[in-house]
Formats: structure tokens, C-alpha cells, sequence
């Protein structure tokens, strides 16, 4: 805790005054333009990744970036998807899943999660990224597992109604990227293909 108090000093000191104006403007203003779903994973960073100010990014962080699909009841990632597309109205949704995916990592390589209850459940929301029978991953499984969960993901954000209405308006778009972090590299992904592609402006 002592590194993050030291870190709250340096920001008071050094930071803010730099973006004052930014944040008095933010104080009385939120309207992000981009949900970005990424995983918990202290090595992905969508601010830093994506170069984005304050209040540019309204970002949803889960284990293995999983979106539930669309059920009855009200869950955290549900009210944040609800809250981003018909209050804030962003146009764009980004799924970023990222190499070296701890949650991918466990289901590629088939780990025992007896022991995480919780965790083994979660994973359930990756069911749609397993491969299909006698499917060849290459080398790589792990990455090919990220790959087919971000797509398995968007498609599972599609059944939430908020979503589906802006989809039929045309008033957002959905995208699926990888994040390297050895690399820095960013791909997207074709929905159609799950071919990657960089990621342009």
C-alpha cells in the first residue's frame, strides 16, 4: 500500500496540476465515447494501450474478458453494458483478450479448478471458444484460444437487448482485438474469418 499512497502523492503533485483544466471539464461531464472489455490482467491497461485521456474510455474489466450472455436478472457486466450503450450512448465496443491469458491458459491446457469453485464457473462463459472436434491449434493453443474467445464474446454482447437495438440502429460497432504484450502489438480480428488484421486509425 505504501507504493500506491506514493503514487497518489506524485499524481496530486504532478499530474493533476498538468491536466487541470482536463479534469475540471470531466467534474461535471461524462460522456466516454468507447466501452472497452478487457481482462483483469494487471498487464493489460486500455488506457495506456489505447493512448486515451480521462473520460475517454468507459472500461469493464473481467477475468478472461468474458461477457455473460444475456439472462434474465441483473449482474455487474450486464448494468455496465446497459448503462455504456443507452445512458452514454458510445458508438463503439471493443473485446480485447491479450497473449498469455491466465483464464485461457487454464482451459487450453485443461487445469483442475476443483480447488476454484467461482473461478470454474466463470470459465463457463468461454464454453463457445472451445475448439471444434479434432481442430489442430498449431503451436500455439493458448493464442488460438484468445483468439476464438474474443470472437465467442462479441457474439455473447450481442444478445444483451441494449446492444441488439443499437446493432439495428446502426449506431454502434462491435470489435474484437488481441494485444500482444511481449510486442505492443494490437490486431482485430474479421468476425466473418477470425483472421487478424493491425489495428488501424
Amino acid at each position: 500500500m505504501h507504493d500506491l499512497a506514493a503514487g497518489v502523492k506524485i499524481f496530486q503533485q504532478d499530474v493533476f496540476p498538468a491536466k487541470a483544466p482536463l479534469f475540471a471539464g470531466l467534474a461535471g461531464r461524462h460522456r466516454p465515447t468507447t466501452l472497452f472489455i478487457s481482462c483483469s490482467d494487471a498487464r493489460v491497461v486500455p488506457e495506456l494501450i489505447t493512448h486515451s485521456e480521462p473520460g475517454e474510455l468507459f472500461v469493464i474489466r473481467t477475468a478472461g474478458n468474458l461477457v455473460p450472455a444475456h439472462a434474465p436478472g441483473g449482474d455487474g457486466v450486464a448494468a455496465s453494458i446497459e448503462y455504456a450503450v443507452e445512458v452514454l450512448g458510445v458508438s463503439g465496443i471493443v473485446v480485447c483478450g491479450h497473449s498469455g491469458c491466465g483464464a485461457m491458459t487454464a482451459l487450453a491446457e485443461g487445469h483442475e479448478l476443483t480447488a476454484l469453485p467461482m473461478i470454474a464457473d466463470w470459465l463457463r462463459h468461454a464454453d463457445a471458444s472451445r475448439p471444434d472436434e479434432g481442430a489442430d491449434d498449431g503451436a500455439d493453443e493458448v493464442a488460438a484460444w484468445v483468439r476464438r474467445n474474443v470472437l465467442a464474446q462479441l457474439a455473447n454482447l450481442a444478445t444483451h437487448p441494449s446492444v441488439a437495438r443499437a446493432l439495428r440502429r446502426r449506431t454502434v460497432s462491435l470489435h474484437g482485438w488481441v494485444y500482444d504484450i511481449a510486442t505492443g502489438t494490437v490486431e482485430e480480428l474479421d468476425p466473418a474469418t477470425g483472421r487478424p488484421e493491425p489495428v488501424a486509425p
